[in-house]
């Protein structure tokens, strides 16, 4: 039988009649043949060489011709052969695409075949109000058609319209499983959207039913079969949230804000009706474990009404079993948790130390709260930030107590300071009681009463000795301080953490008003000399207690307080030095108002001319007023001392300016001495009334005898005084060769002035002018 590649060779018409096998075998019989005779030859070749020799000449032009017809052989079978065997080839390659895209066609037929099936199946089983037959059989579809889609190269123009279908049979499934889940769960909203208010929360009613309808199915309540539709659908989540929003706006977070607020459940044939009453109430938060029973109570009715429906476990979502609750629970749990938090556990954080004990309630009904809502499969895990929050009472104290402290002392820095009380030698902070130090004593460390007793001498110290002086503080200042003992009192009393943070809240104090004060009443401290005679008070008020106030309480304070660290003296310098700073401002002010006044009196110069005199006159009147006006806001304010070196400073810049001008006139004749003499005069009488006591100081006038002492220039003046009245002897005898009155207070230079001035030059004017030396 001829070959394979025999018989196409034959048929394409390429080869001739004989056999190609054939052919072979003959050559390959001949091969034999000429291999036997070679044999031959080459035995026979010793015996007879030359004949032999000639017959293997023969046998080797056989041979060669032989190979010459194997190589066209070859050659033939190369470029003839081959070449058909490759257009088989090809002919094959597309017998197989054919094959490939047929079997496609089919398997895209079939897909067509399996969708039409499934929504002729889902149409029937809707009518049925089979949902979850329903919707097995739409996602089905949803299946197919995207299998066709995904196949590459091979579009459909059908498959547009195919998908159009099945949005509008998903979107029809949807309302009809909206439709029934508002028939199980009814809102009554109020007109206003506005949830806020609580009389639209009154308005609000929520009607639950979940029993079966009366043309229901076999398959079981419908509650089961409408959820678990949805979720196939995977829509589920999108239900619940919008039931969610409803649910925390309109009944939970106004169960969590209004303590007037209270559930009324009204039983019906077919479930439930929740309500809402108002009841007066003089809480203006609620409180924890009443919340918390509300919130179980609206809780459990849901749970029970409509979300404990009995599911199949083939009724998965994002590949888990659907749990109503958990669904719900996860939508809502951190919106209602943060609202429990913000309006009703915040508020029921003591704000004492001693009241912590009782804090261990809310705690354990939080806990309660917190185990029936996973009862419910509402929660799950371990404890929740909601719970978190409750057991961290110490921190939330601690933080709310030093809120409320740093509020409180920002609004006493704001008030007015105008509003003052006196503060005497014997005025006395009452401090609060402190239990005595438990534990040993620190290594190294002496007890209070072992200094108190080292201290001690045979000669005692005035009990004032370090009090402050009596003067006039502010009424904020005053409860501010008050505020700093009791919450460092507070501080003896707590936990060593919240200890810790109540200390440097009081520091904390402190570094706010010398921040906000200054700043925030800049413009009155500046414009008022009582306010800013006030606030110098108030610095020297607050450093004197800073003194000793970390010492008073150092015993009673966790470590590292106790070893040292709880001290306010480091802010003493800084008290001190923003008081001074500011009341020298405000006598920088003054003295610039007072010198501006004197430069109205035209130097004094000329006072024969009557508008010379008057305009001298009026600025020694204004002059006078300035300083009653500042005695009169500052007399009663600062202490004694301090006011006194104020006025007497203010004095003595007023009448040095005076001399100054005096002095360096150059003509005075005898009218205008007797006028110069009378303005001196009137500063002299009038001037040194603002040194009068005050009524209850009456006792005291040491300080008003001590003008000298408080007016540098006092004496220099009178001595012009008496100059402008004397003759030239007497100045002559005042001076005294160097040695008087006149001396001590005037240099040479500005004598002889006053004398040329005064005197005409004469010959007596110039022996006086020799003595002076």
């Amino acid at each position: 039988m001829a070959s394979f590649v025999t018989e196409v060779l034959a048929s394409s018409g390429r080869l001739e009649k004989e056999d190609l096998g054939t052919k072979i075998n003959r050559l390959s019989r001949r091969v034999e043949e000429v291999k036997g005779e070679v044999c031959d030859m080459i035995n026979k070749k010793y015996d007879e060489f030359l004949p032999s020799m000639q017959s293997a000449e023969y046998l080797v032009t056989q041979v060669n011709n032989l190979n010459k017809d194997v190589d066209l052989l070859k050659l033939r079978i190369e470029n003839e052969v081959q070449n058909d065997l490759k257009v088989a080839i090809s002919e094959f390659t597309e017998l197989k695409q054919q094959l490939e895209k047929n079997t496609i066609i089919l398997a895209v037929l079939q897909q067509l075949q399996e969708f039409n099936s499934a929504i002729e199946k889902y149409n029937l089983t809707l009518s049925e109000r089979n949902y979850i037959s329903a919707a097995e059989h739409l996602e089905k579809a949803q299946s197919c058609l995207k299998t066709l889609k995904s196949r590459k190269g091979f579009e459909l123009q059908v498959l547009k319209s195919l998908g159009i279908e099945l949005t509008v049979q998903k979107q029809n499934m949807l309302y009809h499983l909206g439709e029934e889940w508002q028939k199980m769960a009814v809102w009554k909203l109020p007109p206003s959207k506005d949830y806020s208010s609580l009389e639209m929360i009154l308005k609000t009613e929520l009607h639950l039913c979940a029993l079966p309808s009366t043309d229901e199915s076999r398959s079981g309540p419908i509650l089961g079969s409408v959820l678990q539709a949805l979720a196939i659908l995977g829509e589920l989540n999108t239900k619940l949230k919008f039931f969610s929003q409803l649910l925390l706006n309109y009944i939970l977070k106004p169960l969590v804000k209004y303590p007037s607020l209270h559930v009324l459940v009204e039983s019906q044939p077919q479930g439930v009706i929740v309500r809402f009453e108002s009841m007066k109430t003089e809480l203006e938060h609620p409180s924890p474990p009443q919340v918390f029973m509300k919130l179980k109570l609206v809780l459990g009715l849901l749970h029970k009404h409509l979300l404990d429906a009995p599911l199949e476990s083939q009724k998965v979502l994002e590949g888990n079993k659907v749990v109503l609750a958990e669904v719900l629970g996860d939508l809502i749990w951190e919106e209602i948790s943060e609202a429990i938090i913000k309006d009703c556990l915040v508020y029921s954080i003591p704000t004492n130390s001693s009241k912590l004990e009782l804090y261990e309630e809310v705690i354990k009904a939080t806990e309660e709260f917190e185990n029936t809502l996973k009862g419910m499969r509402y929660l799950k895990g371990d404890a929740t930030e909601l719970l978190k929050y409750a057991r961290n009472v110490n921190a939330h104290f601690a933080s709310k107590k030093c809120q409320d402290v740093i509020v409180t002392a920002r609004n006493l820095m704001t008030s007015e300071i105008h509003n003052t009380v006196k503060i005497t030698p014997e005025s006395k902070v009452t401090l609060p009681k402190l239990q005595s130090p438990s534990g040993e004593k620190v290594k190294g460390q002496k007890s209070p009463s072992h200094e108190a007793s080292a201290l001690e001498n045979e000669v005692k110290l005035s009990p004032h000795t370090f009090s402050l002086p009596t003067c006039r503080i502010s009424e904020s200042v005053e409860k501010l301080m008050q505020l700093a003992y009791q919450t460092l009192s507070e501080a003896t009393a707590s936990n060593p953490p919240c200890s810790i943070q109540l200390f440097y809240t009081v520091r904390n104090i402190f570094h706010l008003f010398y921040d906000v004060v200054p700043t925030y009443h800049k413009q009155n401290l500046q414009k008022l000399p009582q306010l800013s005679a006030i606030h110098h008070n108030n610095c020297m008020y607050i450093a004197h207690h800073l003194l000793t106030l970390g010492h008073q309480f150092r015993y009673h304070l966790p470590a590292p307080l106790i070893d040292g660290a709880a001290t306010f003296v480091d802010m003493v310098p800084g008290f001190r030095r923003l008081g001074t700073e500011t009341f020298l401002a405000q006598m920088r002010t003054q003295k610039e108002e007072l010198l501006d006044r004197l430069s109205n009196a035209r130097s004094f110069s000329n006072m024969e001319d009557e508008e010379n005199y008057n305009a001298a006159h009026k600025a020694i009147r204004q002059v006078i007023h300035q300083l009653s006006c500042l005695g009169k806001v500052w007399q009663d304010v600062l202490p004694v001392t301090l006011y006194c070196k104020a006025m007497g400073t203010l004095l003595n810049t007023a009448i040095t300016e005076m001399i100054s001008k005096i002095t360096a006139l150059q003509d005075i004749s005898t009218e205008d001495g007797e006028r110069l003499y009378a303005l001196c005069r009137t500063m002299v009488e009038e001037g040194p009334l603002v040194f009068t006591p005050l009524p209850e100081e009456s006792k005291n006038k040491t300080f008003q005898q001590e003008v000298p002492v408080y007016v540098q220039k006092w004496m220099k003046f009178k001595e012009l005084m008496i100059i402008l009245q004397a003759n030239l002897q007497e100045i002559i005898d005042r001076w005294a060769d160097g040695k008087g009155p006149i001396a001590t207070e005037f240099s040479t230079n500005e004598v002889k002035n006053l004398i040329r001035a005064l005197f005409q030059n004469t010959e007596r004017r110039a022996a006086a002018l020799a003595r002076i030396k």
